[in-house]
């Protein structure tokens, strides 16, 4: 009994002594009702936030003090930037692919068209399509003038540099076969085939170059008849000039 009136007089005393109001708050916050301390220091209230002002003028002093982030310090790149440097620059087209649905033809009928139309500029094979007497040659004239269309639309490729570079066959899925029948009580089975064409478009020497160079190469062979022979072969020596 006697040690807790000498406590209580200490507590006593303690109070009675003269303190700034924020130190007396902050005591009788703590001793007298300890969960209003704890909600005032560890609860969630407003934060100011700060202005821009104040934000550029502690980053100025951070600088001058030699504590600057090193983040902030270095200069952030603009997602322009990014994207110029990261996304490489995509290559001109130089050619156009296309082909046709797979109907109902043999793959080596279908095939001839293709030998046909290989190497050709495309206005040549366009016109050879359409004066062919071959069943497909429509559904294959078709599909050239939407790849030439597609080509100078999409690619930027030039029209009349355009060449049919590759064209090539290839077989379609296998259809269920068909009973035919025969004498005797026998039977067949029928299967109809279906193939597609692929071609490839680039950009080349059109006819009218093709047909200069041609006639260059051969004026190139000629030998003129001079007075002093030439220092040349005979091309195609007939059996007299054997001896």
């Amino acid at each position: 009994m006697q040690s807790l009136r000498n406590g209580e007089r200490r507590f006593r005393a303690v109070l009675s002594q003269p303190h700034s109001p924020s130190l007396i708050h902050c005591r009788r916050a703590s001793f007298m009702n300890p969960f209003a301390w704890v909600k005032e220091k560890l609860g969630a209230g407003l934060r100011e936030k700060p202005t821009q002002k104040e934000l550029e003028a502690g980053k100025l002093q951070a600088q001058r003090e030699g504590t600057a982030n090193v983040f902030e310090a270095v200069p952030v790149p603009t997602k322009k930037a990014l994207k110029r440097v990261t996304t490489p620059l995509k290559p001109k087209p130089t050619s156009h692919k296309y082909s046709t649905a797979n109907f109902k033809i043999s793959h080596r009928k279908l095939n001839m068209l293709g030998q046909q139309i290989s190497g050709k500029p495309i206005d040549y094979a366009i016109l050879q399509m359409q004066f062919s007497e071959k069943r497909a040659s429509t559904r294959i004239m078709n599909m050239l003038v939407t790849a030439k269309d597609h080509a100078s639309r999409y690619k930027q490729l030039k029209e009349p540099k355009l060449i049919v570079a590759e064209a090539w066959v290839t077989k379609g899925p296998r259809q269920p076969g068909q009973l035919e029948p025969r004498g005797r009580g026998h039977y067949g089975i029928r299967t109809h085939p279906n193939s597609k064409m692929t071609v490839v478009l680039k950009e080349g020497k059109t006819l009218e170059q093709q047909k200069a160079e041609k006639r260059k190469k051969q004026l190139r062979k000629v030998v003129s008849a001079a007075l002093a022979r030439e220092d040349r072969p005979i091309r195609n020596p007939a059996p007299t000039w054997g001896w």
